[in-house]
């Protein structure tokens, strides 16, 4: 049976303080009724995805929009459809949103959006709009000092808000240790804090989340840590990418787009090929790999969640 192909375009809205979204709850007498989920619709033949995402949120919330992005795009099986969700980030809107067609409609802390049932396909949608679009690596430091002040000034300025502590040269006392410190400066600025390193090492200390290196990645059978922890991976290819996936993992890097001067023997992706990748991850991706804010907007526009990067956000 071949199953009919549905493409949907759909608007993750986000309030002015930057700290809402808005959801609507599906009508009981259709399909996933009674479920919530992100306002939109399906495609006409002859629409793009934001010309069809306008449309929609004019009819549905009667609103406009003025700035949206692209955020992710979800391919997703059910038994007898494939769906495509084509979702945007609207970031300014005329109007006030208000259910046109008699749905309720909900203005919602993005932390608490995991609180509501959406449709399974809607669950990589939901990380998307929960996480930022730069993701710092950590540099190796070996002054404590000096590490200590990198980390606030990205924090402070930046507005770095989703670390990964990577400290290869440290022995695993060393890096708890740094970790600790690391975790307090993070909960201090209402940042996210994961550790490069084994799953085990949430026992130590609490931060909120683990980062997999590929080839731990790819000894791995099920997801190591719990649901309510964030889990990433580096990833570099199609088969890495699936994996990320079997593990269920909430979003990965994938790399290099770019040659690196500490992998300069590595051939770069390009954002052809990056692109291609990213279409069937199914899970948010930030592009690595010499990565500058330059190439925030250019990653958005071929499906990247964002930016990852270690030099350009330690300084």
């Amino acid at each position: 049976m071949v199953k009919r192909r549905v493409h949907v375009a759909a608007a993750a809205m986000i309030s002015a303080d930057q700290k809402k979204v808005l959801i609507a709850r599906r009508p009981s007498n259709v399909d996933q009724g009674g479920l919530w989920e992100f306002p939109g619709g399906k495609l006409a033949p002859y629409e793009t995805g934001l010309e069809g995402l306008k449309r929609e949120l004019h009819e549905e919330l009667g609103v406009e929009i003025v700035r949206a992005q692209p955020l992710i795009r979800v391919h997703h099986e059910y038994p007898d459809k494939h769906i495509l969700l084509d979702v945007w980030q609207v970031h300014e809107f005329a109007g006030e949103p208000f259910g046109r067609e008699g749905q309720a409609v909900r203005w919602v802390p993005m932390e608490e959006l995991v609180n509501y049932p959406f449709p399974a396909a809607n669950l990589p949608i939901l990380r998307a709009v929960m996480l930022p679009t730069e993701y710092l690596i950590t540099m190796e430091e070996p002054n404590e000092a000096r590490f200590d002040a990198f980390l606030e000034r990205a924090l402070k300025e930046d507005n770095i808000r989703l670390v990964q502590l990577r400290a290869k040269e440290l022995d695993e006392e060393s890096y708890v240790a740094r970790a600790e410190r690391a975790l307090a400066l993070c909960r201090q600025y209402d940042a996210s804090l994961l550790l490069n390193g084994e799953p085990s090492l949430l026992e130590r200390v609490d931060a909120d989340g683990i980062h997999l290196t590929s080839e731990r990645l790819m000894q791995l059978e099920r997801r190591p840590i719990a649901e309510n922890k964030w889990l990433s991976a580096s990833t570099h290819d199609q088969a890495q990418l699936s994996q990320a996936a079997v593990l269920g993992c909430d979003f990965v890097t994938l790399s290099p787009l770019r040659t690196t001067p500490s992998h300069p023997e590595v051939a770069p992706m390009g954002w052809h090929d990056f692109q291609q990748l990213v279409e069937r991850a199914g899970m948010p991706v930030f592009a690595l790999g010499g990565m500058t804010r330059f190439d925030a907007n250019h990653a958005r526009a071929v499906g990247a969640q964002g930016i990852a990067s270690i030099r350009d956000f330690w300084k």
